[in-house]
């Protein structure tokens, strides 16, 4: 005898569990095992008012979980992706990341690399590392030591 497929609330409790969701992601993962859309949008709507779905929860979550090693451009972007659809809680989470994007670059560098650059090519590595994660170009520029000017320089005066 097959077991009975699990009904929509209990799938939804399930994923709910493990890690908190967006609306649109709920959405998304629940709608191939919806009879229909109202049926989806009922579960959908009883989470949310017994406070299972919270989108300023799962804002928190997401980044708690990818800010330590990424900018500002990055973690709007993965936000929005993820369809963080309130204005006023993505712009208080932006708000938190500028505040915080020039030590997160400073630790996502000195992980990475913790030396100075040897050479211009090098220190473009190092820009180029930074500004792939979403950290703003002047905050890279600041974060990524000068190259340090050669002794030999020096040498060839006198």
């Amino acid at each position: 005898m097959a077991a009975a497929a699990p009904t929509l609330k209990a799938r939804a409790l399930r994923l709910l569990a493990r890690r908190d969701y967006t609306r649109q992601e709920l959405a998304q993962r629940l709608a191939p095992h919806a009879a229909d859309a109202a049926e989806l949008e009922a579960v959908l709507d009883e989470c949310a008012r017994r406070g299972w779905l919270d989108e300023a929860r799962a804002l928190e979550a997401h980044l708690h979980r990818r800010a330590a090693g990424r900018g500002r451009a990055r973690l709007q972007a993965e936000l929005r992706a993820r369809g963080f659809a309130d204005e006023v809680l993505l712009e208080e989470a932006d708000a938190r990341l500028a505040a915080t994007e020039a030590e997160r670059a400073q630790a996502a560098w000195a992980r990475r690399f913790g030396t100075a650059p040897r050479d211009a090519a090098e220190r473009a590595r190092q820009l180029r590392f930074l500004l792939a994660r979403g950290f703003a170009p002047e905050v890279a520029r600041r974060t990524v030591p000068r190259v340090a000017v050669a002794d030999d320089a020096a040498d060839g005066e006198g």
